[in-house]
């Protein structure tokens, strides 16, 4: 057994209010279309899973795969007929060849065989306790995955990158290692997206969602070395590269997702101080922060108390390959920390984020 409680602290104490209708945006009366928000099914868990020999996972961070499929890369999975029995393995990942989002998600193989195997070579005891998945990214024919390796759930130690040439079927070490400590501890949880100029832009925050975000670019050919990050900052002189990394706002950032559609990015993650899911919609990562739409597309709340917007103990938020930007298709996860009789991934539909102004 393991003990991640740390890691939603605070989630179970806030009541919901029930069923609402409405979601709160930021802007103009005028710049807030009506958006559509439904769950679409549970994704993982006993019953649904179990025939990968992983029913209790969660996360299910997605990426398209060189050979057109998509890859769900999930956290701390269990084979045990409970949470926590069984073989420990995190990161883990399952196949899906679902084309038509709306009807919901399928998976058609694991990694590693007819049971799903850790993608990582290691063992989970008192130097490494776990490594947990933060984004996965696709260039060329390389798949690329970041991690956070923890001594202790929550004492982050380290991340690093680890690479796939066939699909995400193996991965190697590729050598990358970012120091858990540097700029205040907010390198260690990670989104990234290529931008069309060429430049792969990675947000980070601390693990534990007990800090703000930084901004990093580099050049894709250099996504694996972390000298050549190049930070974002401000100074005297005002906001530039190359400056000491300056925290974006004093906004407190959880698990996080930032993608691409055409000349917008769209930026999901877990506030874990207001217990709810928030997306924000900018011209570039390099925004102001105070600046451009943002809304919050689901509510935390108690159990018993759920609907298609508010969800108890929810955390994380990944944008699905084959979203549109005025379809949004992502994985949230949801965990039970009183009895774990639930811990899953779950998929959620947001229809309108294209009317944001």
């Amino acid at each position: 057994m393991i003990d991640r409680r740390t890691m939603l602290r605070g989630m179970a104490a806030t009541a919901g209010g029930g069923a609402l209708a409405s979601v709160a945006l930021t802007g103009s009366a005028a710049a807030r279309p009506e958006l559509k928000i439904k769950k679409i099914a549970n994704l993982t868990g006993p019953g649904l899973t179990d025939e990968f020999g992983m029913p209790w996972t969660d996360l299910g961070i997605p990426a398209r795969t060189p050979d057109g499929r998509t890859l769900y890369v999930f956290g701390d999975t269990f084979r045990g007929p409970d949470w926590g029995q069984g073989e420990w393995m995190s990161p883990t990942g399952l196949w899906s060849e679902t084309r038509g989002l709306p009807g919901g998600v399928t998976f058609s193989a694991a990694v590693g065989g007819d049971e799903a195997q850790q993608l990582v070579d290691y063992q989970h005891g008192d130097e490494i306790s776990t490594i947990i998945p933060s984004d996965v990214i696709t260039i060329g024919d390389t798949m690329y995955l970041h991690g956070v390796a923890n001594q202790g759930f929550g004492n982050a130690i380290w991340s690093g990158i680890w690479t796939s040439t066939d699909s995400g079927a193996t991965w190697q070490d590729s050598g990358a290692r970012f120091d858990a400590t540097a700029y205040d501890g907010a390198w260690q949880l990670c989104t990234w997206e290529l931008g069309a100029d060429g430049w792969l832009y990675m947000y980070s925050a601390e693990f534990l969602r007990e800090g703000p975000m930084i901004l990093h670019r580099v050049r894709p050919e250099h996504i694996t070395d972390p000298d050549q990050y190049i930070p974002w900052g401000r100074d005297a002189s005002g906001w530039g590269w190359g400056k000491p990394a300056t925290p974006l706002s004093d906004e407190i950032i959880g698990e996080m997702c930032l993608r691409r559609f055409g000349d917008k990015w769209l930026l999901t993650w877990f506030n874990n101080p207001d217990y709810r899911i928030e997306a924000k919609l900018l011209d570039h990562p390099t925004q102001p922060w105070e600046e451009g739409p943002r809304v919050t597309l689901l509510h935390g709340t108690s159990w018993g108390e759920e609907d298609d917007t508010h969800v108890a103990q929810l955390y994380g938020s990944y944008i699905i390959p084959g979203s549109r930007l005025d379809d949004i298709h992502m994985t949230v996860s949801q965990w039970n920390t009183g009895d774990n009789s639930i811990y899953r991934v779950m998929q959620w539909r947001v229809q309108g984020l294209a009317g944001l102004r």
